[in-house]
């Protein structure tokens, strides 16, 4: 299958620009413009952008109170004013395929103000944006044709390789779907962020990976994909869909990769980069039919913090909020102090609900990844 791939292989032209406010673009397709006459309000060196260090928890908590100056609502259809995300608008003047670029409200920046103490430390990183498509109409992974969806994962598994490449300590592309989840653009994109720490919920799950490797004597990755046969939903040749043995919210879902060894996206084959754009359309779609409507989401892609860490698994977890058509699952109490999850959903009975949600196939086999090139 991969010759196949590779003899029928098209390109994807990559633009690099930077915005005079000095932010990095990354535009993908043809290009017709520059970024010169655009406006820097609103950007530039987040001074008081900071992190302050718990103690209690020995965690870091990111300071960024313009966050709450971006810009929300449903822009571009209610006339609060032109969609940033959109062609045409505030961030992109041109038309474009896909496109990725530095956030002008960032939590973590490059360079960053320093810290002032023991306790505090710079929010050094990056933090980008993802335009999936240039329609303002999408609201949808499975709105995406099959090639838009396959040149999204691709410039996803080359983006997340650049980032790491820069020494960043971890990179986790993510999505939020929906106002239930934070979203406060309808254009549908998704994000980047690349650490200069690493995460609380990572340093467990690799100190995790290392107590099974020792006591156990093998490959943790390797037995969760075991043990998924009886909560499973769906898989394919590089990935397997399930609902997680203890997952904390209704309908949590995994996809996560079989091969042992396939850690990062950067490890993906072409082929394997079209198995996991089909996994990725599956979820979704069968999310959107569970309720007869748009099912609100994160997503959140977990490639492994250390490279040639054979037992992490690359997983990308989905996380709905929703336990019903029109009830959401708040962190109540116990699960935000304490951190003790309560979910009023079984496992198996979810996975059985998500796996017998009819849903139309996915024909993106029969499209070929592109090849990202450098525009001359």
């Amino acid at each position: 299958m991969v010759s196949q791939l590779d003899d029928c292989r098209d390109t994807l032209e990559r633009h690099q620009l930077t915005h005079p406010d000095g932010r990095r673009f990354y535009v993908y397709g043809t290009l017709d413009g520059n970024l010169d006459a655009q406006r820097t309000t609103g950007a530039g060196e987040p001074a008081v952008l900071h992190r302050r260090f718990d103690r209690l928890t020995g965690s870091w908590v990111l300071i960024s109170p313009r966050r709450n100056t971006r810009p929300g609502g449903n822009l571009g259809a209610s006339g609060d004013g032109p969609c940033p995300l959109c062609p045409g608008g505030p961030e992109l003047p041109w038309p474009f395929e896909v496109a990725v670029f530095d956030n002008r409200f960032p939590s973590l920046s490059v360079p960053a103000p320093p810290g002032g103490g023991p306790l505090t430390a710079a929010s050094t990183g990056r933090c980008q944006v993802v335009v999936y498509t240039p329609h303002h109409g999408h609201r949808a992974l499975t709105e995406l044709s099959e090639r838009q969806l396959i040149e999204l994962v691709a410039v996803l598994r080359e983006r997340t390789a650049q980032l790491w490449d820069e020494g960043h300590e971890y990179v986790m592309a993510f999505e939020n779907r929906g106002s239930a989840v934070g979203a406060t653009l309808d254009h549908l994109h998704g994000q980047l962020y690349a650490f200069g720490h690493l995460p609380p919920t990572i340093r467990t799950k690799v100190a995790r990976h290392e107590a099974h490797r020792r006591d156990e004597r093998g490959c943790l990755g390797c037995t969760l994909v075991a043990e998924e046969p009886d909560r499973q939903i769906v898989a394919n040749d590089t990935f397997s869909v399930a609902v997680p043995f203890a997952p904390r919210w209704p309908f949590e879902v995994h996809v996560r990769a079989r091969p042992h060894g396939l850690g990062r996206l950067a490890d993906l084959s072409d082929a394997q980069l079209i198995d996991l754009a089909a996994a990725l359309h599956d979820v979704v779609a069968r999310y959107d039919g569970l309720y007869a409507r748009p099912l609100p989401y994160m997503m959140g892609v977990q490639e492994s913090p250390v490279a040639g860490m054979a037992d992490w698994h690359l997983h990308v977890e989905f996380l709905p909020p929703h336990r019903g058509p029109d009830r959401l699952k708040v962190r109540a109490s116990v699960e935000t102090v304490l951190g003790v999850f309560i979910n009023d959903t079984v496992p198996e009975a979810s996975a059985a609900r998500l796996a017998s949600v009819a849903i139309a196939p996915w024909p993106g086999r029969r499209t070929a990844v592109p090849q990202i090139v450098d525009a001359t």
